[in-house]
């Protein structure tokens, strides 16, 4: 037979209708499998209405099944044919409750199944697990404890296996880890979906050890796993750096030919990775038949963790030409690699993405995008992140202000942190640290004061080795130093090199010889000595007139082979393009221009005054080469490259990976009134915003 077809009006164009040549007497098949609109099912309802066959339970579970599962639009018309059935049994409401959860509607779903207990319905095995995923969604506890109760008096302890499970998934997903773990135990036979549930639940509450401790239950006891269980535990494995069992599952894997399970292999990634093993993550990746969103985010995060930051971008870029679209995770992992490179252009394009394709600025994604701003030096782009953010936590807020007392806008930080206070939101510790931190460059001691008492009276927040050393940083600033000192010999802790470290570069800008040789034995007590904390001392003696002191300081360091733990090094990002510069090197693929382009610069800035600072040339120059040797820090030559390839009046952000030194400070300085730019630099210890001859840190950093 054909169905009801209706008559086509000329002015119409014509669309297909399925058409069923015989209506059969079981419709199951029709109905699950050749209902395909919801014009076909309006056609086999009418029917079903005709010949009195909607009575029959089965056809009618059937019919709700298509509506309510199987169409993507036809929720409502579920609903519709659900209320017309004269007491619909178990079956039928077991259909509408998965329907409802199918379609993400988990508080109708809740809502149903209490009209289902209101009505005597006969409650079933099928029942309960559906019922209990809408409640693991909604984080409703109180709901699933009143579930679990109903299912005690059903079956008592003789539950149904997959009722169980769904029961140890519904506490572990309200957080309630130890009534799931009873819930557990408890069981008298536990199949290996029982016990990927209790994983599962400990992994979804970041309790990783917990997740390799079971497995290794599991293994004693002989207990059969499948590749769902090796995903959980491999993740785990990458959270707590168990690279040895992460290893032991690769080789699995391999020897049991797994490797065509795309999440499972992707887990590896992720755990190789975390692992700091990237290359053997990168490995796994190229041998990958086919590759998601997910396995590229699992690489490109493993090479930011690492600060292989260039390979995460190139990796992102490769990703683009295979049109693998990025989601969340991607986004976050190279707005980190941007942020560590200083790379502003690509990640302004990243930005652009995000607000063309629409995707929402969650808290997470909202907070990467605060603090890639703030490390690029553009505090500006934070706080307008910031205030379009729908919502904000405790990392949000502290990414700001962290950002902000980095870029030496201290008064402001305080400002946010006292609004922070007013919205209700708790800081934590990071926060005083943010805010200890932008005291001491503003200046502000008496706040720094009230904030570290605040902190433990207040907030119940016991101060860390940071904290300290940020009012060791706030007092030395001020010029107190005696009083720094104090306050470390009084410490509750023990002082680590840090600490005296931050005293040392006080004494040597107040001129207090005394406490920096003080601080400085403390330093090489802690430590192995540093060419940073000697050639302080050296410059100190220098400021004082006591040149003696300073060439044995600097000659002691000769003998002793004290040298930088790392190559001066810069980064500028031009057009996309990321340039690496190291001081005094000639192997730059650009290095003649550049250094054309250095001594042009140099000239140029002594015309206008500029000094060079000679005791900051390497330790092995001679004499006549100590100029030169100055010149040709790796910040001047970036800075001399952006000069020559940005258009006049382009602000130059520059990344340097060591603190930047006195002459290159004092030479900036000059370059930004010279050239009349605005110049960014970013050293190991904060931002340097220089413009018009001066810079944000008024010379003390």
């Amino acid at each position: 037979m054909v169905l009801a077809t209706h008559p086509l009006s000329p002015s119409k164009t014509p669309t297909a209708i399925t058409t069923i040549s015989e209506f059969p007497h079981n419709p199951k098949t029709l109905i699950l499998h050749q209902c395909k609109t919801t014009k076909d099912l309006n056609q086999i309802h009418a029917h079903l209405i005709k010949t009195r066959l909607l009575h029959h339970p089965a056809v009618a579970e059937n019919l709700l099944e298509s509506a309510a599962i199987l169409l993507p639009d036809a929720m409502d018309y579920a609903l519709s044919i659900f209320r017309q059935i004269d007491r619909p049994d178990s079956s039928a409401y077991n259909v509408m409750i998965r329907g409802l959860i199918h379609k993400k509607l988990n508080h109708n779903a809740i809502l149903l199944f209490k009209n289902m207990c209101e009505n005597s319905v006969q409650l079933d095995e099928f029942t309960f697990p559906s019922v209990l995923k809408a409640c693991s969604r909604l984080g409703a506890l109180r709901e699933g404890e009143q579930i679990h109760a109903q299912i005690m008096k059903y079956f008592g302890f003789n539950s149904d296996g997959f009722v169980q499970n769904t029961l140890i998934h519904m506490y572990a997903s309200c957080g309630e880890l130890e009534i799931a773990r009873n819930v557990f135990d408890e069981m008298p036979r536990r199949d290996v979906m029982t016990w990927n549930s209790i994983l599962a639940g400990y992994a979804k509450n970041g309790r990783w050890d917990e997740v390799v401790r079971l497995f290794r239950e599991m293994q004693e006891l002989g207990v059969e796993f499948d590749e769902v269980t090796l995903i959980s535990v491999s993740t785990a494995c990458g959270r707590v750096a168990d690279l040895e069992l992460g290893e032991w599952i690769d080789e699995y894997v391999d020897a049991n030919g797994l490797k065509g399970n795309l999440a499972l292999i992707t887990s590896l990634i992720d755990m190789y990775g975390k692992c700091g093993q990237v290359d053997t993550a990168r490995r796994l990746f190229d041998q990958m038949d086919r590759r998601d969103v997910v396995a590229w985010s699992a690489l490109i995060s493993g090479y930011s963790q690492v600060n292989r930051c260039r390979e995460a971008l190139d990796l992102f870029k490769k990703m683009q030409e295979a049109n693998v679209e990025p989601n969340e995770v991607t986004m976050v992992s190279v707005l980190y690699s941007c942020a560590a490179l200083g790379a502003l252009e690509t990640g302004k394009w990243v930005r652009f993405y995000i607000k063309k394709k629409k995707m929402k600025l969650t808290v997470i994604l909202g907070t990467a995008l605060i603090d890639f701003y703030a490390k690029c030096g553009s505090i500006e782009g934070s706080i307008e992140v910031f205030d379009k953010m729908p919502s904000r936590n405790v990392f949000s807020w502290t990414a700001l202000i962290q950002g902000l007392a980095s870029n030496g806008q201290g008064k402001k930080a305080l400002e946010y942190f006292k609004l922070m206070q007013e919205k209700n939101i708790d800081p934590n510790d990071v926060t005083f640290i943010g805010i200890l931190s932008a005291c001491s460059h503003a200046g502000l001691v008496d706040e720094g004061r009230k904030l570290f008492i605040s902190m433990s009276n207040d907030y119940g927040i016991e101060p860390r080795i940071e904290h300290y050393g940020c009012m060791v940083d706030i007092l030395g600033r001020a010029g107190l130093i005696q009083e720094a000192y104090e306050f470390i010999k009084n410490m509750p802790i023990q002082p680590n090199a840090v600490v005296w470290r931050t005293l040392l570069a006080s004494c040597k800008a107040h001129k207090n010889v005394r406490i920096g040789e003080e601080s400085l034995k403390n330093v090489i007590r802690l430590e192995p000595a540093h060419s940073g904390d000697c050639i302080l001392l050296s410059n100190l003696y220098a400021s004082v007139g006591r040149h003696d002191d300073a060439l044995r300081v600097r000659n002691q360091m000769k003998e002793k082979g004290t040298n930088k733990t790392a190559p001066g090094c810069s980064l500028i990002e031009l057009d996309g393009e990321i340039y690496e510069f190291f001081a005094e090197d000639n192997r730059h693929p650009h290095s003649k221009e550049v250094y054309n382009a250095t001594e042009d610069m140099m000239r140029k800035i002594k015309s206008a005054g500029y000094v060079p600072n000679v005791t900051d040339a390497r330790l092995d120059a001679e004499e006549e080469d100590k100029e030169a040797s100055v010149s040709h820090h790796s910040e001047k030559l970036a800075i001399a490259f952006g000069l020559i390839r940005t258009s006049p009046g382009t602000t130059i952000r520059v990344s340097k990976n060591l603190r930047v030194c006195t002459d290159c400070h004092n030479a900036t300085k000059l370059i930004s009134k010279v050239f009349k730019r605005e110049i960014v630099l970013r050293d190991r210890n904060r931002f340097h915003h220089f413009k018009q001859g001066s810079c944000s840190c008024n010379d003390y950093w």
